[in-house]
C-alpha cells in the first residue's frame, strides 16, 4: 500500500491545480487502497466523482461500506403504484398476522414477504398501466398510473407500509383477554381508540428526538443497513445464469412446495406439527411424558415436520446469525434442562402439584386459579376478603422461573451495555452532541437538505395532542372501562418519553433495544394493585408507544439512506398504521365474535388451530401483575419473593464476560457470548413450548452454520429469499383452508393425527402425592 503523506497530498493538489480539491483527494485515496496511476485513476473516474458531487464523510465505516451517497430526486417515490401496493401488501400482512395470532402454532409475516413479492408486481403494473394523466375533479392536482420504470424508492415506500403491517398491535391482547378470556363486553369504540392512540402516541415522541435520533450520523442503527443492502440487491439487473434460478424463481418455486405441503399439517395430518417419541413408547408415564413432551414437557426426542413449528413464536432461524442462536439455546437449556429438572424434581415452591411446563395459574390444591372469586363482579377488581380466605396464586415452576429471567435480563441489559458498550455510546453522544452544535452534517443529511423539504415540527405536535386527547376518552371516557385513571395515562407518557431517548440511543448504536415492560407492570402492580385491566392498559401507553416511536424513526433513518423524501415517509408511515391497526382491530374483533370457544381449548371441536397460546400468556399475565400484583406475588406476602434474587445476578453475570474479554482480547468468541441475549432468550416461553426452540435452533444451524460455512455464495443469494417464500406459502394456505372448510367447522379427516397436540395426555398432570386433577392417575408417591 502506498504510504502518502501531507506533504504528498499537497503536492499531488499543485499537480492538479485548477481542479477541483475533491476530486484530486478521491484520486489520491483511490491510488492509496488500489495501487493505481494518480493520473489515470483521475481520468478514469473525473467524470463519475463529478456527477456524485459529494464526499462519502459519514463517520461510521459500515455505512460508508454500505450505504450510497447518490441520488436522483426526479425519481418518483409516493405513485399510484406505492399507494395501490403499499395499501394492499399492509393489510394482507396485518390479518395475515392476527389470524395466525389465535393459531395454536402462531406465525409472524415480516415485511420481507412483501418486500420481494411488490417488486415483481410493480415492475408489472409499470408494463401493463396506462401512462395517461388523471385529473383530480374540482383540484389543480394531477397523477399518472404509470410515472415510467417501477422505481428502488417506490419499493422502500411499499416495504415501509408492510411494516406497519407486519409489527403487530399489543393493544389487541388487551381486546382478547376481557372478551375471551373474562368473558366481559368492552365497548368497540373504547378498544378502537385504545388500538390506534398507542401505536400513535410514538409519532409524537419521535418527532420530539428525530433531531438527534436521525439526523446525527452517529446514530446509525445497524439493522437498517440489512435492509439497505437487499433493496440494493434486488435492484440490480440480473439474468438467469445457465442451470440456474433467478431469485424470483426460486422464490415462486419454494412458495409453491410450501403452499401445497401445508395442507398435510394444516388439515390432514396436524400431528405433524409435533412428534414426541417419548409419548408414543411410555404411554401411561407421567415423568416419560414431562421429559419427553414438546409442548407440556420438557422435550426431549420431541421434532416437528411443520414450517410454523419452527418460525412460529421464535420468528425464521434464516434471519439470526449463528451466535445469536447460540446464545439463545444456551439460555433455553440452562432453564429447561438444569434449573427446571432441578426445582421440579425438588419439589421447590411445591411445584410437583402443578404441571412441569404451563403458563396457567393455580391455587394451593394444585387446580386452576378460580379467578372469578375473587374478582369483584361490578368493579372488576380484587375482593380482598375472598382472596385471604382462598389461596394465594401459583405458578408452573417453569414459568415461575421464566419471570426471575425476565428480572435477569432487565438488569443483565444495564450492566452489559454499561461495560461493553459505554464508552463508546458515551463517544457517540458527545459527538452527536457536537455535531448538533456545530451543525455537523454528513453527506446523507448534506443530500437529503439540499433535495427535500423536511417534516415539519407541526405535524408531529399535531399527532401527539390528539392522541393524548383520544387517549384520555378512551381510559376515562366508556364508563372507564379500562380501569386507568388519568394520570395512570400520563404517568405511562411520562415513562416513555423519558426512556425514548436514551434507549434509542443504545439501539441506534449497538442493535440492542431494553424494554420497559417489567418495569411498566411493576410501578402500576405496586401504585395501583386489584386492576387487571388498568395494568395492563399502563404497560401498553407506557411501553409500546416507546417502541413504536423508536420503529418509526428507525424506519426514518432508513428512507434517510435510501434518499426518500421525508414528507412522503411520514405520510406513508401514518396512513399504515391506521390502516395496519385498523385490520388489525377488525380481524381481531371479526374471529372473537365468530368463533365459538375460541381461546378456550376445552370447549373447541376436536382438530380446531384456535387455542391463541399468546394470549392466554397476556391474561395469565394480567392475574399476575394485575389482580394479585408484584406486592403479593414477588414479596413476602407471596411464594415467589426468592425471585427477586435474579436483579443482583443478572446485574453481576456480564462482569466475568467483560473481565474475559479484556483479558483476552484476541479471543473473539468471548464477546459473541451475550448474556442479555442468554437471559432473554426464554422469554417467549411460554407461549413457545420446547418443541419451538429445539426445530428453530436445527433449522438455523443447518442454514446459518454449516450451508454459511461451507456453500456461502448459496447462503448469500437464497437465504432469506426461502425464509420469505416458506412464510408466504404456508400462510396463504392457511388463509385457504381457513374460509374454505374450517369456517365451515370441517376440520379434517377423524382419525389419530388429526389432534394438534403430541399426544402426551398425561404431560400436565401433577405428581404431589393427594393432588387429584380430572383425566390424570392418582399419584402413587
Amino acid at each position: 500500500m502506498l504510504s502518502l503523506t501531507k506533504i504528498d497530498i499537497n503536492q499531488k493538489r499543485k499537480e492538479f491545480s485548477g481542479k477541483e480539491d475533491t476530486y484530486v483527494y478521491l484520486a489520491i485515496q483511490s491510488a492509496k487502497y488500489k495501487h493505481r496511476n494518480i493520473n489515470a485513476v483521475y481520468n478514469k473516474n473525473i467524470h463519475k466523482w463529478r456527477n456524485e458531487e459529494e464526499v462519502n464523510d459519514n463517520p461510521i465505516e459500515q455505512v460508508r461500506l454500505t450505504v450510497p451517497i447518490a441520488d436522483d430526486p426526479a425519481q418518483p417515490a409516493l405513485t399510484f403504484r406505492t399507494w395501490v401496493l403499499g395499501i394492499i401488501a399492509c393489510v394482507l400482512l396485518a390479518f395475515t398476522n392476527q389470524f395466525f395470532g389465535y393459531r395454536q402454532n402462531q406465525l409472524s409475516i415480516s415485511s420481507v414477504a412483501a418486500q420481494i413479492v411488490s417488486l415483481p408486481l410493480g415492475k408489472l403494473m409499470a408494463a401493463l398501466l396506462p401512462t395517461k394523466k388523471i385529473h383530480v375533479p374540482f383540484t389543480k392536482w394531477s397523477f399518472s398510473l404509470n410515472p415510467g420504470p417501477f422505481t428502488l424508492k417506490e419499493h422502500v415506500l411499499i416495504t415501509i407500509f408492510a411494516s406497519c403491517g407486519s409489527g403487530g398491535v399489543y393493544a389487541v391482547n388487551i381486546i382478547t383477554a376481557v372478551k375471551a378470556f373474562y368473558q366481559r363486553h368492552l365497548n368497540p369504540g373504547a378498544a378502537m381508540l385504545m388500538v390506534q392512540t398507542t401505536q400513535l402516541l410514538g409519532y409524537g415522541w419521535a418527532g420530539i428526538f428525530r433531531k438527534v435520533l436521525v439526523d446525527s450520523p452517529y446514530m446509525w442503527w445497524p439493522s437498517n443497513l440489512v435492509q439497505v443492502s437487499l433493496f440494493r440487491t434486488l435492484h440490480e439487473e440480473e439474468k438467469r445464469r445457465k442451470g440456474g434460478l433467478t431469485r424470483l424463481q426460486f422464490f415462486s418455486i419454494v412458495f409453491i412446495s410450501s403452499f401445497a405441503y401445508y395442507t398435510i399439517p394444516g388439515y390432514l395430518f396436524p400431528s405433524l406439527s409435533v412428534i414426541s417419541v417419548a409419548c408414543l413408547i411410555w404411554k401411561e408415564s407421567i415423568t416419560a411424558q414431562q421429559i419427553g413432551s414438546g409442548l407440556n414437557g420438557l422435550g426431549i426426542g420431541s421434532f416437528g415436520f411443520d414450517w410454523a413449528t419452527v418460525a412460529s413464536f421464535l420468528g425464521s432461524p434464516l434471519a439470526n446469525p449463528f451466535h445469536t442462536i447460540a446464545n439463545i439455546m444456551i439460555g433455553f437449556f440452562l432453564l429447561v434442562y438444569i434449573i427446571t429438572p432441578i426445582l421440579y424434581w425438588t419439589n421447590a415452591y411445591d411445584a410437583k402439584k402443578f404441571p412441569i411446563l404451563s403458563s396457567h395459574t393455580f391455587d394451593s390444591t394444585g387446580h386452576p386459579y378460580n379467578v372469578t372469586r375473587i374478582l369483584d363482579p361490578v368493579s372488576f377488581d380484587i375482593n380482598l376478603k375472598e382472596y385471604n380466605n382462598y389461596s394465594k396464586l401459583y405458578l408452573s415452576v417453569l414459568f415461575a422461573v421464566v419471570y426471575g429471567f425476565n428480572f435477569a435480563n432487565l438488569a443483565a441489559t444495564i450492566s452489559h451495555v454499561a461495560l461493553f458498550e459505554g464508552k463508546s455510546i458515551l463517544r457517540m453522544w458527545s459527538k452527536a452532541k457536537g455535531g448538533m452544535k456545530e451543525n455537523f452534517k454528513d453527506v446523507h443529511t448534506r443530500i437529503m437538505e439540499k433535495n427535500y423539504e423536511r417534516v415539519p415540527e407541526w405535524w408531529f405536535a399535531s399527532i401527539l395532542i390528539v392522541s393524548i386527547a383520544l387517549s384520555l376518552l378512551a381510559v376515562e371516557g366508556f364508563n372507564k372501562q379500562l380501569q386507568l385513571p388519568w394520570w395512570g395515562l400520563l404517568l405511562a407518557c411520562g415513562i416513555a418519553l423519558f426512556f425514548t431517548l436514551p434507549i434509542g440511543i443504545i439501539q441506534a448504536t449497538t442493535n440492542v433495544q431494553v424494554g420497559l415492560n417489567v418495569i411498566t407492570e411493576l410501578i402500576i402492580g405496586y401504585l395501583y394493585p386489584g386492576r387487571p385491566l388498568a395494568n395492563v392498559t399502563f404497560k401498553t401507553y407506557g411501553y409500546i408507544s416507546m417502541v413504536q416511536a423508536l420503529s418509526f424513526v428507525s424506519d426514518f433513518k432508513l428512507g434517510h439512506y435510501m434518499k426518500i423524501p421525508p414528507k412522503s415517509m411520514f405520510i406513508v408511515q401514518l396512513v399504515g398504521t391506521i390502516v395496519g391497526s385498523s385490520t388489525y382491530f377488525a380481524t381481531a374483533w371479526f374471529l372473537l365474535t365468530n368463533i365459538k370457544n375460541i381461546c378456550n381449548p376445552d370447549l373447541l371441536p376436536k382438530g380446531s388451530p384456535w387455542t391463541c397460546p399468546g394470549d392466554d400468556v397476556f391474561y395469565n399475565a394480567s392475574i399476575i401483575w394485575g389482580i394479585i400484583g408484584p406486592g403479593r406475588m414477588f414479596s413476602k406476602l407471596g411464594v415467589y419473593g426468592q425471585m427477586n434474587w435474579f436483579f443482583l445476578a443478572g446485574f453481576l453475570l456480564p462482569f466475568p464476560m467483560w473481565i474475559l474479554a479484556r483479558k483476552y482480547p484476541q479471543k473473539k468468541w468471548i464477546k459473541l457470548i451475550n448474556v442479555p441475549v442468554i437471559l432473554a432468550a426464554t422469554g417467549a416461553l411460554p407461549p413457545a413450548k420446547p418443541v419451538h426452540y429445539i426445530c428453530w435452533a436445527f433449522v438455523g444451524f443447518i442454514f446459518n452454520y454449516y450451508v454459511y460455512t461451507r456453500y456461502k455464495a448459496w447462503w448469500a443469494r437464497h437465504t432469506y429469499i426461502l425464509s420469505a417464500a416458506l412464510d408466504a406459502g404456508l400462510a396463504f394456505m392457511g388463509i385457504v383452508l381457513f374460509f374454505s372448510l374450517q369456517s365451515r367447522d370441517i376440520y379434517g379427516p377423524d382419525w389419530w393425527g388429526l389432534t394438534s397436540d403430541d399426544h402426551c395426555d398425561l404431560a400436565h398432570c401433577p405428581t404431589a402425592p393427594g393432588v387429584l386433577v380430572h383425566d390424570c392417575p392418582t399419584p402413587t408417591h
